[in-house]
């Protein structure tokens, strides 16, 4: 009887998903979510890299995409903070040089 050889089918990392929905909704929703989206890709890229041949290339570009996701939302949310200080910082500015007490 012959054998026939089966490819043989990687594994996804355990997070890659996780990672890039939470990447996406740091842009979207909170910046929390994108803290945990680098700890987690930190982590899942330390187990990627450790065994390279055992998990699925399609799941690493998912927990480096997330990764991506989640620096992008952290400055979006950071910009966004620095223009809101900013906007306040005028406004007390400006009502405290017109004398409005």
């Amino acid at each position: 009887m012959e054998q026939s050889q089966q490819p043989q089918v990687q594994p996804p990392l355990p997070n890659a998903t996780m990672i890039l929905v939470l990447g996406i909704l740091s842009i979207v929703v909170c910046f929390i979510t994108g803290i945990i989206a680098l700890i987690m890709a930190k982590k899942e890229t330390e187990l990627y890299n450790a065994n390279p041949g055992v998990y699925s290339e399609a799941s690493y570009s998912n927990v480096k995409a997330g990764r991506i996701c989640a620096i992008i939302g952290l400055i979006l949310w950071a910009i966004g903070i620095l223009a809101y200080v900013a906007i306040i910082a005028f406004f007390v500015t400006a009502a405290s040089a017109s004398g409005f007490n």
